[in-house]
């Protein structure tokens, strides 16, 4: 089977909506959801940009771009862990475990492609 990061992004993406969905109605909840839409969403669309950009300077800031919005994620998933926002924290650690490797594997090409530069 091909592994698709684009694939997978869309996924977790779809699947951090689903959290979202989930926090309380409250102004923290909305709040939070509010904040996580943007980071957790975008790392998609900034790997599909990046795949169609034609420098690898131009590749390197999209995926840069996309890193940060999955450490933003990260540390919002973090906060709502730490709040206990939500009943099913498992679900939330599994959310955060897999944006921690996605996260991973973002910087592992960066590093490829920067280290192609020369």
């Amino acid at each position: 089977m091909k592994y698709d990061l684009e694939d997978r992004l869309v996924e977790y993406a779809v699947t951090m909506i689903d959290t979202m969905e989930e926090l309380p109605g409250t102004r923290a909840g909305n709040h939070m959801s509010n904040q996580l839409v943007r980071p957790c969403t975008s790392p998609a669309l900034s790997r599909s940009e990046a795949q169609d950009t034609e420098s690898r300077k131009d590749f390197i800031q999209k995926m840069k771009m996309s890193l940060k919005e999955l450490n933003d994620t990260r540390v919002w998933l973090g906060i709502i862990l730490r709040k206990a926002f939500m009943q099913r924290a498992e679900k939330v650690e599994l959310e955060l475990s897999d944006c921690q490797e996605l996260i991973r594997i973002l910087a592992k090409r960066i590093v490829k492609a920067e280290s192609k530069k020369a």
